[in-house]
């Protein structure tokens, strides 16, 4: 019996390569099951959540709506402030110890982003680890590799690959591998995104990708090229910003406008928490010597 066609396909894979505005513009989808349409909403206002439009989402999204979604308005009140961070947290919990809808996918998955943003890794695994869908699967994958733990990851990219080796994210779950392994992997993990750069329209995240990919070679004059293009295509997206800090560095050119940019744009990000103790480091230092 042939497979159904899976009228999602181009929707998901939008998604998954970063071409937000592609999956929202080409949503209407005709002949979608409840189930699918369902599937195709979440991955629209997910899409929303991604380029910012936290509040569009907070909005459309109201209380009669089907629990996957409730989860993704979650994830937009979540990330719209930081006083709605504890309350946020706290109705997730409520929900994931509720036995008629603790197990839907869509809110485990919302479940793990959010732990894995408060950096509480353990929490986030809780609701992932089962996996179930090939999104939880990406996302243990990325869990195990901020833990230090590749040889984790590997286990999920191998029960990804049994699954589906082609999908979209069994691939850019192998490059994220090969990018934490090093090596002569990383010239394995530029062959992936090379790939998406020839079958899909340009994205940011893979031009960070084969970006990240030329640094670790040593290739920082392609790695620039790569993020500039990145940068026109959204002047705020804080990972192309924060490798562009790393890259000037290594030309030896000035970086200070891409920090100041992500000061503004994400003062939660990393790089600019890391910047600022070395910042603090440095003055203490200097009035130690006054």
């Amino acid at each position: 019996m042939a497979a159904a066609p899976d009228h999602l396909f181009n929707l998901r894979n939008n998604f998954y390569l970063g071409a937000f505005q592609a999956a929202i513009n080409n949503s209407d989808v005709p002949n979608l099951s409840p189930d699918d349409a369902v599937e195709r909403d979440s991955l629209v206002y997910r899409s929303y959540i991604a380029l910012g439009s936290y509040q569009l989402v907070v909005h459309e999204i109201d209380a009669s709506a089907p629990t996957p979604l409730q989860a993704v308005k979650l994830l937009a009140l979540y990330l719209s402030s930081p006083e709605n961070k504890e309350s946020t947290i706290s109705s997730l919990k409520e929900w994931l110890a509720d036995p008629a809808i603790g197990s839907n996918p869509i809110l485990r998955l919302i479940a793990g982003i959010v732990f894995t943003h408060e950096q509480d890794y353990n929490e986030a695994l809780k609701h992932t680890n089962a996996g179930g869908t090939m999104e939880l699967h990406a996302l243990n994958v990325q869990i195990f590799l901020k833990m230090h733990r590749s040889d984790y990851a590997e286990r999920q990219l191998r029960a990804m690959q049994q699954i589906e080796e082609d999908h979209t994210l069994t691939q850019l779950a192998n490059a994220w591998l090969n990018l934490a392994v090093g090596g002569s992997k990383i010239q394995e993990a530029y062959l992936i995104f090379q790939d998406f750069s020839e079958k899909y329209q340009m994205t940011s995240l893979i031009l960070n990708g084969k970006a990240v990919c030329c640094m670790h070679m040593g290739n920082f004059d392609e790695a620039e090229t790569l993020l500039l293009e990145a940068l026109n295509k959204d002047a705020k997206d804080p990972e192309t910003l924060a490798n562009l800090v790393v890259c000037c560095l290594h030309l030896g050119k000035a970086s200070s406008r891409f920090l100041s940019q992500l000061k503004l744009s994400h003062p939660d990000h990393v790089l600019v928490k890391r910047a600022s103790t070395a910042e603090e480091s440095f003055d203490r230092a200097v009035q130690s010597v006054a």
